[in-house]
């Protein structure tokens, strides 16, 4: 599994299949706290995607951090450094994974506002190039008994407003604090046999849709 940054994470891959023909996934939360359960969702995430022979980059947010969208700032300034290579890394990427936490009813203001600044032109390149052409995988995790379902219904509807094509397929994980096994793995096999049918979907469309 790739990481963008220093953090590395190694898993198994398959290797059957060359590195240059798979499907590349980014997998990544909606959160920046080092114990969030999205993280852990987002990491179980990118085994799966590995396991159903895709590659997967794992992307921490709080490696990214991105002041709040602010249209004077970028009339003034144009786009913050730190937001270039996040959309280059979302173009060099064939599909997304994104574990979501739910925060009153929606999803995070951080990760609304990662795909506010990516969703802006760069020069003569349009807002929505870093979306064309994807596939998106949504899962959530909360202590909660709905497990973050509500919040994937708005992120649904943003990522399809800006061109990306999202998976029926979701995964919500609801009593999360003790839904995780040592191994970083669902404790509860129906969700992890759930997430690996996902991640298996995901890589599937995204190889069919890769140019």
């Amino acid at each position: 599994m790739n990481n963008p940054n220093s953090k590395s994470l190694a898993v198994v891959r398959n290797s059957s299949e060359e590195e240059g023909m798979k499907a590349r996934i980014l997998c990544f939360a909606g959160s920046t706290r080092e114990a969030s359960f999205n993280r852990q969702l987002a990491l179980a995430a990118a085994r799966a995607v590995e396991e159903a022979g895709g590659e997967a980059t794992f992307m921490d947010l709080r490696d990214h951090p991105l002041p709040l969208y602010d249209g004077d700032l970028e009339a003034s300034a144009g786009l913050p450094l730190g937001v270039r290579p996040l959309k280059e890394l979302f173009k060099s990427h064939n599909g997304l994974f994104i574990a979501s936490p739910e925060y009153n009813g929606s999803f995070s203001a951080v990760l609304k506002n990662t795909l506010d600044w990516i969703s802006r032109p760069a020069g003569d390149e349009a807002g929505t190039v870093p979306y064309a052409g994807k596939v998106a995988a949504l899962a959530a995790a909360s202590p909660g008994a709905l497990g973050g379902l509500r919040g994937l219904v708005h992120l649904r509807a943003v990522l399809q407003s800006v061109g990306a094509l999202v998976l029926s397929e979701q995964v919500a994980v609801g009593g999360a604090s003790s839904a995780f096994t040592p191994e970083g793995r669902l404790a509860d096999e129906r969700l992890q046999q759930m997430l690996d049918r996902t991640a298996l979907r995901l890589v599937d469309v995204a190889a069919r849709l890769r140019p």
